[in-house]
């Protein structure tokens, strides 16, 4: 991970010869480590962790794993109804056309 760095004698010495006076130098230096601070934290906050990564492909393999359960039930379901559509259709046939005898 990539950390922001910042010269801080490098930026106090160019403020001074910007004509800015010590104590205002000393003031925006400050000012300007808050905000690299600031920023750098911000930045690790948004960086995953190898633990947050492993949590996600722990939740995937268990969505995967739910979804194949239900498919099957699925396949299961459809399987019922189509086997039932056609002993319905083969009953009617046989009513229509007297295979049966009833």
């Amino acid at each position: 991970m990539a950390t922001v760095t910042f010269d801080t004698l490098d930026y106090f010495e160019k403020l001074k010869r910007a004509g800015f006076t010590e104590a205002q130098a000393k003031v925006q230096v400050e000012a300007m480590q808050g905000v690299v601070r600031q920023y750098d934290e911000a930045s690790r906050k948004d960086i995953a962790t190898k633990g947050d990564i492993q949590d996600v492909r722990l939740e995937i393999e268990k969505v995967r794993a739910e979804l194949k359960t239900d498919m099957e039930k699925v396949k299961y379901d459809l399987l019922k109804w189509q086997i039932g559509g056609w002993v319905a259709l083969a009953a009617i046939m046989a009513k229509g056309f007297g295979w049966l005898g009833f």
